[in-house]
């Protein structure tokens, strides 16, 4: 079974910095682009940032400039370096993979539980 396990939330004062991973579990022969989305409470879920496995990045512009996003593809893991929080950044971040080949299936559109950043202000 195939799992997309992210770690790393918590709770920061603004200006801080702070670190999220995913790791795709499971026996994955190859991983597409892996990204990370968020939703804060009352909004629509919006793209923070995608990583293709050539390590091509993209960034929504409310985070260009402070936050990072990086890959191993050998360790099947994705990080969201997150600096210069800001309150608005507070929500439920979840990882994302666009497609993922195990040796019986190749799933599309794989989410992760979610982890909760809350910047105070």
């Amino acid at each position: 079974q195939v799992q997309l396990v992210e770690s790393g939330g918590g709770l920061v004062q603004a200006g801080e910095s702070l670190s999220v991973s995913c790791v795709a579990s499971g026996i994955i022969y190859s991983i597409g682009v892996m990204g990370w989305y968020r939703q804060a409470p009352g909004k629509e879920r919006e793209m923070v940032a995608t990583i293709t496995g050539s390590g091509s990045a993209e960034y929504a512009d409310a985070v260009k400039d402070r936050f990072t996003i990086s890959r191993d593809n050998a360790k099947k893991t994705v990080w969201l370096q997150m600096n210069s929080l800001k309150p608005e950044d507070t929500a439920v971040y979840y990882c994302y993979v666009d497609s993922l080949v195990t040796p019986r299936y190749r799933y599309r559109e794989v989410w992760g539980q979610g982890t909760v950043v809350t910047v105070s202000s």
